[in-house]
């Protein structure tokens, strides 16, 4: 019983550390939060709090960030199409993918932080994690139906993924993000009606 409630105390400061870190790093960036910030927003006590659950504040951050891409993943699973073939419901995908990257924590912890912070290769490692499994699983689906023609899926997987990330960076630091995000959707519509144009 004792070990039980220290797990959930340690749960719930756990918790209280990702929150608060979340909120902060969307207000005032990673790199302008100090750990004291962190350690009295989350009403935890010491910064010993913070290092027993986290080496360091970018183990922190690395926490917040994968919250982020759980959130966006499972708001995509919720507002999913259904209907229409595996390539209209890809297009809905990687299209709410850049709706949401008009988001202020999308933004700042993914998009503009989460390179800087994690560093270009695990940044992308991680993408990778959250989006292209899914990518690859609708092309793979495409075929099937018919609608691809049967083709190596994971080059096409990962120019998908690389295309989708470049446009949502693009829109997270233009001087007037709705405009790019219209830009991209462009963009990006035009790329996938390339892949239907090969079907004729």
């Amino acid at each position: 019983m004792r070990a039980a409630r220290v797990a959930e105390r340690a749960e719930t400061t756990r918790s209280a550390l990702v929150a608060a870190a979340r909120r902060l790093f969307v207000e005032k960036g990673y790199f302008d939060t100090s750990t004291e910030e962190l350690v009295v927003a989350a009403g935890v006590g010491t910064r010993g709090a913070l290092y027993h659950h986290f080496a360091d504040k970018k183990a922190l951050f690395l926490a917040v960030f994968e919250q982020v891409e759980e959130d966006l993943l499972a708001a995509a699973d919720t507002t999913s199409s259904s209907s229409g073939d595996a390539l209209a419901r890809l297009r809905h995908g990687l299209l709410g993918f850049l709706d949401a990257s008009l988001q202020p924590e999308v933004q700042r912890i993914l998009l503009i932080d989460g390179p800087a912070v994690l560093g270009w290769r695990e940044w992308r490692a991680i993408e990778e994690r959250y989006g292209l499994g899914a990518i690859h699983a609708l092309l793979d689906l495409a075929v099937t139906e018919g609608t691809l023609p049967d083709q190596p899926l994971d080059v096409l997987a990962h120019i998908l993924l690389a295309a989708i990330d470049e446009a949502a960076l693009f829109i997270a630091s233009a001087d007037n993000p709705v405009s790019a995000r219209d830009q991209a959707v462009s963009a990006v519509d035009q790329l996938l009606a390339g892949l239907a144009v090969t079907l004729r």
